[in-house]
């Protein structure tokens, strides 16, 4: 198709933005769309931004005039109703302009079974319809990302004390992705031949547990990290305090569901991605090396 034109659904994000800088890199044809009244600085500079309201059908069809190719990421919210309406809105604004290829990212691993949590259930049902729509779909499930680590709460104690907090247990293994191997992965799916209809694990470089991690940091930094599981009720405390508190009791669900899920349920092999997608994710320690922690020094 001589004439492309790439829609990145949740471009005012991290992960979005990371697409949407990702596309522009490579010189296409790429517009942004955030929700109105979603977050006030824009992520990826030079991208043309538009505001909406995902469960608008009129605001998300005029997202999609002339688009060729789509990739989707739902916002913070975890009602179920009102999730459900953003997929089919997206999905009936998709199928009228004729998009040739919707890449999903569910933000998460979807367990296999039903788990009760609104941010696992409602990804888990907005997956069903992007993949029921008969539309040209793509799913990728991401595991944890690594620049969840560039934050105050973490960065701080890691830059001024030594000490990697994060709210999942030091046995707990994972395969970190970055935002910018996760965008890789999205604009790979977004024009990969022959992969629609499946549903790709993503996964980086490294499998490690906590202290396995505290050990990547310490070799990129040059000093002695030491890892804390931080208590999910003060990470949903803080986390409350920058999202709302409705937003930050579903993101904690996540890592109350850790406690139980599989061993290795953040970490799944990166070799069908690497294949189907042609990526090859980063190594740990070549993230945190390029990050500019210096912003959280005694801060």
């Amino acid at each position: 198709m001589a004439d492309k034109r790439y829609l990145v659904i949740g471009a005012g994000g991290f992960q979005g933005g990371a697409v949407a800088r990702a596309l522009l890199r490579r010189g296409c044809d790429v517009l942004g769309f955030a929700r109105r009244g979603g977050p006030s600085a824009f992520r990826a500079p030079g991208v043309p931004l538009i505001t909406g309201d995902l469960a608008d059908p009129a605001s998300v069809r005029a997202a999609f005039d002339g688009i060729t190719h789509a990739s989707v990421v739902l916002p913070l919210v975890y009602d179920a109703e009102l999730v459900s309406a953003f997929a089919r809105n997206v999905v009936e604004a998709a199928r009228a302009a004729g998009v040739v290829r919707l890449v999903y990212n569910t933000n998460t691993p979807i367990p296999a079974e039903p788990t009760g949590l609104p941010a696992y259930e409602t990804r888990r049902a907005a997956e069903g319809i992007f993949r029921e729509s008969g539309l040209p779909v793509v799913v990728l499930r991401p595991p944890v990302y690594l620049d969840n680590l560039f934050s105050p709460w973490t960065g701080r104690a890691l830059v001024n004390d030594g000490v990697l907090l994060y709210p999942l247990s030091a046995s707990r293994k994972v395969a970190w992705l970055s935002h910018t191997d996760l965008a890789e992965a999205t604009v790979a799916a977004l024009d990969a031949p022959g992969i629609e209809g499946t549903v790709l694990r993503l996964a980086g470089a490294d499998v490690v547990d906590g202290p396995g991690l505290a050990a990547a940091f310490g070799s990129a930094l040059g000093r002695e990290i030491t890892y804390i599981a931080l208590d999910v009720g003060q990470f949903q405390a803080v986390l409350g305090e920058v999202f709302g508190e409705r937003a930050a009791a579903g993101v904690a669900g996540i890592y109350e569901y850790a406690e139980v899920a599989d061993p290795w349920f953040f970490a799944a092999s990166p070799a069908p991605a690497e294949r189907a997608l042609g990526i090859r994710p980063g190594r740990i320690q070549d993230w945190v090396a390029v990050q500019p922690w210096e912003v959280w020094a005694r801060a």
